[in-house]
């Protein structure tokens, strides 16, 4: 960092807008998907560069989006505060940034410039730019790391006594400039007075033909107006995604980071390296999970134990569930000490109490389970209530759909559904009732009563073994 306080004329940063650059295709990724798109730990990359953009204080936030323009628009429609604006063709950084010149031209302020596709460069590395910013009052600020192998990237010129003079890119280097270790990140910070005003005149003589934003770097240090580094020190921040090796090391990452964060606060993993957990997730103490398991925007309460191999998608658990193998949960909220699985299927809008039992190969589809309440195996349970510790029998299923339209069946407390039972609904059953096995209920059943409706049995006296001959004879 240079330690000179620059005083380049230039107002204090007040305002800070910022800008994510997202418009390209990636063609390295051979995908119709446009780059950003892609996603790391079940999220878009370009909804982690958000949520980190969302994370410090600012008063814009704009995407420029190029290609897969209207699929971009349509993945972030959770961020509704977020502008966007249209860079026509992909004609370098610099062509990206005037992209916004129609809404950010007349601000004042700061512009902090993200790529859609870093997704590792780390909160604490962005306000120490913004407050190095602050503290240098420099025209421009911006991240590099050193490499070892810097290959691919844009080289940080320096004069004899350490200052920026600019930034070369790669291809655009002498054959000593390949030779510099410090790299660019991409990722800066400018006092937005005459930004714009630059970038009109910037010209594309270089390798590629594009608009550099690295040329305004050289233009400000010539100037003397203030250019500071913010040097990493962990490189891997600065990893940017182009093809899909990159994104599965960047999501490892990912995954590492937030599996350590996690351990360290007291959960169990068992084979971590197989876990993956989204950053919207939050654990509690002695939770324990399998190897395997996948949990995306969940709340997983104090001491639950999810098994191997478990899917878990905006779910809530409380506190001492356990959750067995091979179960696939989402949307959902489960309550405290219940049984589910292995292999039970949740589907949006269930919803259980304490002390539930859901079994093995049992699917729910909005169906409510009061506390107590039992499905322990195969059965198809949608539409539905199920009263405070009511037992569902195995094959137990709820006919919702009749070709047209859902309805639903509603059972009391206290209620026991024999095997291989039916619910036409809609159907209640009242409070105590009983249905015997192998009953299909296409009425409604009071409290206290039984329903059966099996046929009557009969049984032909020695005409199994007439079968078995006649069929023996045709075989002959």
């Amino acid at each position: 960092m240079d330690s000179r306080i620059h005083q380049s004329g230039v107002k204090d940063i007040m305002k800070r807008h910022i800008l994510i650059l997202a418009a390209g295709k990636g063609t390295r990724m051979k995908s119709a998907l446009p780059k950003v798109l892609h996603p790391a730990l079940f999220q878009p990359m370009l909804h982690h560069v958000i949520d980190l953009a969302q994370s410090i204080s600012h008063d814009s936030l704009t995407v420029v989006v190029g290609f897969g323009e209207a699929e971009v628009k349509e993945a972030c429609q959770q961020y509704p505060k977020v502008n966007f604006v249209r860079q026509k063709e992909q004609n370098g950084t610099a062509d990206a940034v005037k992209a916004a010149k129609d809404l950010l031209g007349k601000e004042s302020g700061s512009l902090v410039v993200l790529s859609g596709d870093v997704i590792l460069f780390r909160r604490q590395n962005l306000e120490a730019l913004l407050e190095l910013q602050k503290k240098t009052k420099a025209a421009a600020c911006f991240v590099t790391a050193k490499l070892d192998q810097p290959k691919g990237y844009g080289r940080v010129l320096r004069d004899s006594i350490g200052h920026v003079v600019g930034i070369r890119e790669e291809k655009d280097c002498s054959t000593s400039e390949r030779l510099i270790s410090e790299v660019n990140a991409g990722i800066y910070s400018f006092q937005l007075d005459g930004l714009f005003t630059r970038i009109d005149g910037l010209g594309n003589q270089n390798e590629q033909g594009e608009f550099y934003l690295t040329d305004i770097i050289e233009q400000l240090a010539k100037e003397n107006k203030g250019v500071e580094t913010l040097i990493l020190e962990d490189p891997i921040e600065m990893t940017g995604v182009n093809d899909r090796p990159t994104l599965s090391f960047v999501e490892d990452v990912l995954r590492d980071e937030i599996n350590h964060q996690w351990m360290m606060e007291g959960v169990t993993m068992r084979n971590p390296t197989s876990i993956y957990i989204d950053r919207r997730t939050k654990l509690s103490p002695d939770v324990t999970l399998g190897q395997g398991v996948e949990l995306q925007n969940c709340r997983i309460g104090e001491g639950v134990t999810i098994d191997a191999h478990c899917t878990l998608s905006n779910v809530s658990v409380g506190p001492h569930t356990h959750i067995k193998q091979g179960s696939v949960l989402a949307d959902s909220e489960i309550g405290t000490h219940c049984q589910i699985g292995p292999y039970a299927h949740f589907r949006p809008g269930t919803e259980l109490g304490s002390k539930v039992k859901i079994g093995n190969f049992v699917e729910t589809k909005k169906a409510s389970f009061k506390d107590g309440a039992k499905a322990s195996h195969l059965s198809y349970i949608g539409d539905a209530e199920i009263g405070k510790d009511s037992n569902l029998g195995c094959g137990f299923i709820t006919c919702n759909y009749d070709g047209f339209s859902k309805h639903k069946t509603v059972i009391g407390d206290g209620v026991f559904v024999g095997s291989d039972s039916q619910m036409i609904a809609p159907v209640t059953l009242g409070n105590g009732s009983y249905v015997a096995s192998g009953t299909t209920v296409t009425r409604d059943v009071p409290s206290g009563d039984l329903a059966i409706s099996r046929v009557k049995q009969d049984n032909k006296a020695g005409y199994a073994d007439k079968i078995k001959k006649r069929l023996n004879k045709s075989k002959a």
